[in-house]
């Protein structure tokens, strides 16, 4: 009886999908490796590139109370050296071999991205497990990247788009990890050492929450073996501190700042993604102001009024909340009326919902621009991780498009009394005390 060759390797794809949101057949395959780490694989020679993308579980909501900042800090170290390099051999390498490395603490989650040639690939996996397993945390990195993040929280304390963000995030979540100021404090990003760095590290680099997405010339008994070589020897579970589920606050904030204009912020609660009514939330928000040029607000505080510049909004599922948030820019002396009209453009979609044509247009565009999701292995690689970290199924890509042209305008209109009559609850003005 003829054996299978992957089951000799000790490698298992338990899941195959196609898909064609880009214009032709992908295949999507679920990966676990001889060491029981999971992937998804979709495998493409036409360039000689590969892809990886990858999330543990934790991010900026795992930051301690007294060293907010800690993960955004690790994720600018974990390049600068490792293993047997110091930083100067390690950044030189990676620019010898033509290798893209970088990390980032989102709030929930910590990511990290490869890409490199398929020729290079096995020493870019070797780089990529000493970052991961083996990061040096030397002296000289770590205050010149004290340094960096020090300048660029001072110089957001001028930036009025910087301070509103920062009140409108505290003024939401009080006492919440998502309250804490992403980049830290010029007081807690002085008091971060090596050993906090090698904590944070220790505590979220595990196995049990993290996720993978692979896309490139790369079969998959080599991708297995990457798994094992990069994350097999981390811990089989994480130490993560729990972070209780929180509704974003309502509030007022005036801040006088002797900018040209008032910067306008706005929220309020939004749709988690597993939400039933997510997706028409997602299709109202286009209509509202996630559509850009073709948005109500926008043709209402632009278009017809010449208020702002640009307006918009969007939606934010967090793991442990859920928001809704906007923002515009305008002249002090008519911040108060800006900001009336965009109570008044929520109440009313939310009252009257949206027209047939708004609908079909909206779905339209939605649809049609999926694909540009897909059109590099960079960015497939990045749909097929956040696919896997909103726990939506292999299948959501075939199903995505459906899901959007199914939603009805009584499914707007629903959202929208939902969510955007709360929608500036939440509210934000950084500009001339005139405003």
């Amino acid at each position: 009886m003829k054996k299978n060759l992957l089951a000799c390797f000790g490698l298992a794809i338990v899941g195959l999908v196609a898909f064609a949101p880009a214009g032709y057949a992908m295949e999507v395959q679920r990966v676990v490796s001889p060491g029981g780490i999971e992937a998804w694989l979709v495998e493409d020679y036409a360039v000689p590139i590969v892809a990886v993308n990858f999330a543990f579980a934790g991010g900026i909501a795992q930051d301690p109370a007294d060293r907010p900042g800690l993960a955004n800090m690790l994720s600018g170290m974990l390049d600068e050296g490792a293993g047997g390099m110091d930083s100067k051999t390690f950044q030189a390498k990676l620019d010898e071999l033509s290798i893209g490395m970088s990390f980032d603490a989102g709030r929930d989650d910590f990511f990290g991205t490869l890409k490199t040639l398929a020729e290079n690939k096995d020493e870019a996996f070797s780089m990529l497990a000493d970052a991961v397993q083996k990061p040096r945390f030397d002296s000289e990195p770590i205050e010149r990247i004290r340094s960096q993040i020090t300048i660029s929280i001072n110089e957001a304390k001028k930036d009025p788009n910087s301070v509103a963000s920062a009140a409108i995030r505290e003024t939401a979540y009080p006492g919440h990890p998502y309250g804490q100021p992403p980049e830290g404090t010029v007081e807690s990003i002085a008091a971060i050492t090596a050993k906090d760095l090698e904590t944070y590290r220790e505590r979220v680099f595990a196995r049990d929450h993290l996720k993978v997405a692979v896309v490139g010339a790369i079969d998959p008994k080599a991708v297995g073996a990457m798994l094992d070589q990069v994350f097999g020897p981390l811990p089989a579970t994480g130490k993560l501190a729990e972070i209780p589920d929180i509704v974003p606050h309502s509030g007022k904030v005036d801040i006088d700042m002797p900018n040209p204009q008032t910067v306008i912020t706005f929220g309020g609660p939004g749709p988690r993604r597993n939400d039933p009514d997510f997706m028409a939330a997602f299709v109202a928000n286009h209509i509202l102001g996630g559509g850009t040029f073709s948005s109500r607000l926008y043709g209402e505080v632009r278009e017809r009024r010449g208020l702002a510049y640009s307006v918009g909004t969007t939606l934010l599922p967090f793991r442990h909340s859920a928001g809704l948030a906007g923002s515009t820019a305008t002249r002090a002396d008519r911040a108060d009326e800006t900001a009336a009209l965009i109570r008044s453009e929520m109440a009313r979609l939310a009252k009257d919902g949206p027209t047939a044509e708004e609908l079909a247009k909206a779905k339209s565009f939605l649809i049609g621009s999926y694909a540009l999701r897909f059109d590099s292995s960079s960015k497939i690689a990045r749909q097929l991780l956040a696919i896997q970290l909103d726990d939506l199924g292999m299948d959501y890509i075939d199903k995505r498009n459906g899901l959007v042209d199914a939603v009805t305008l009584e499914d707007v209109q629903r959202a929208s009394q939902k969510y955007f009559t709360t929608g500036t609850e939440l509210m934000v003005r950084v500009g001339p005390h005139e405003s």
